[in-house]
């Protein structure tokens, strides 16, 4: 009888550790983008009638302008392939002054390791990969390697890399002595990309005590009037079974060398039960405020925004934005006019678009006053994954918009693109479906 009941319990264990393994292979395959479909469906079935209301008022009042099945705008930076290595995800981008040298990072797998990298001395036209120029640690760095030009107040220029964590010792990295371990790691180049070498994690060993525990690195940094820049972080906040998410900020003095101790800017469990993530600050056309906007987690309606006044000091309580500027990983510019570009992964209710990276147009007012903006672009489709962008403005017009996608129908992985379009052309198309 013993030998029966320890026969059972084995069975279960082994049953209950293949769940767990294919739960966790589950979402890491899942397709985000059909997530965010998912969880705008959602939002729009639950949410009253006056809500709905003005999102379809939003919806109708904003035009709607299709580039994604425009192949001539497309440039292929790394092409992912029916074999599952080949799973290109998360890129962000970096430029240098010279508006011509560009950098990109990305991650292999969803929310995988880091390791590739790719230059471009054309503003995005041809790319040539230097994974070789990168520290061998830095491909144990996990999860959304972010890229960052940051100038500390005596002129000196860095680009820094910095991801969420380190891969554990459990998840197998490869030996190296030495090797660092921890939240936030980073690798350095003061030389314009030249050469690299990693620094010290800002974080300390992967704990929850740990202050800089993250589930991404900074989504968005700011430079703010004293020299210094405002960076902006998410972590789990750790209550309940599942927890709520929480955004964070730290501040370098130093040009990122070192970082403050981070401190709350929107805590999710003070928001009923809505969840802030992938933060995006930036400033205010007349330069004295600061907006952040926020993936909203749960998708319960629209993203979030939340605005300082006081330098990033003091926040104002998340609202719901437009309905127009729902979606995850926002980052946007300002053009010459002043309007704004917002490019994200899309995830308003009831949307109409064409494509799921979608570019808002609109201006600042538009996001503070929550009006509906005055068009949205469809950039780019995708059969499954996709849609974390990095966005750039050249002298000539031309706005750079580089993301993942499930580029043709057979790809198991993703492939990392950039997309080229100006407002003059947006305009145009924009003028002639008015009439």
């Amino acid at each position: 009888m013993k030998q029966l009941f320890k026969l059972v319990i084995a069975l279960l264990l082994v049953t209950r550790i293949g769940s767990a393994e294919e739960n966790e292979r589950r979402q890491l395959t899942t397709p985000e983008v059909a997530n965010a479909a998912k969880g705008a469906k959602r939002a729009w079935e639950s949410a009253p009638e006056e809500t709905k209301a003005l999102w379809q008022q939003h919806r109708e009042a904003l035009k709607h302008i299709d580039l994604a099945d425009d192949t001539q705008r497309q440039i292929v930076i790394a092409r992912g392939s029916p074999e599952p290595g080949e799973y290109h995800a998360h890129p962000t981008t970096a430029m240098l002054a010279d508006n011509k040298t560009m950098f990109c990072v990305w991650n292999i797998g969803h929310g995988g390791h880091a390791g590739p990298m790719a230059r471009s001395d054309d503003a995005g036209l041809t790319w040539k990969r230097i994974d070789d120029a990168l520290p061998p640690n830095y491909a144990h760095f996990k999860n959304c390697p972010s890229i960052y030009r940051l100038t500390d107040p005596q002129g000196k220029e860095r680009l820094w890399v910095f991801a969420a964590r380190t891969l554990t010792d459990k998840e197998n990295p490869k030996k190296i002595d030495g090797r660092h371990q921890g939240f936030m790691p980073r690798i350095v180049s003061e030389d314009d990309g030249k050469t690299w070498r990693e620094l010290p994690p800002i974080g300390g060993a992967v704990s929850r005590d740990d202050p800089f525990r993250c589930i991404m690195t900074f989504s968005s940094i700011v430079r703010l009037k004293d020299g210094s820049h405002l960076g902006m972080f998410h972590r789990g906040s750790g209550i309940g079974e599942e927890g709520t998410l929480q955004v964070l900020q730290s501040i370098t003095r130093d040009g990122g060398v070192t970082w403050s101790p981070p401190v709350m800017a929107c805590d999710g469990t003070k928001l009923d039960g809505k969840h802030p993530c992938e933060p995006f600050v930036f400033r205010s056309p007349d330069g004295d405020e600061l907006c952040c906007l926020m993936r909203e987690n749960r998708r319960s309606g629209t993203s979030l925004v939340m605005f300082s006044r006081d330098e990033g000091q003091t926040w104002s309580q998340a609202v719901d934005t437009p309905w127009g500027l729902t979606g995850d990983r926002h980052h946007g510019i300002t053009l010459p006019d002043g309007r704004m570009v917002v490019v994200f992964r899309n995830a308003s209710p009831q949307s109409k678009d064409k494509a799921g990276f979608i570019a808002w147009v609109g201006t600042y007012d538009d996001i503070k006053l929550g009006k509906p903006g005055q068009y949205r672009v469809s950039l780019l489709k995708t059969f499954k994954d996709g849609f974390y962008p990095g966005l750039h403005l050249l002298p000539n017009g031309t706005i750079i918009a580089t993301t993942y996608a499930n580029y043709r129908k057979e790809d198991v992985g993703c492939s990392i693109i950039s997309i080229r379009f100006k407002m003059s052309e947006a305009d145009a198309m924009a003028t002639r479906a008015a009439k």
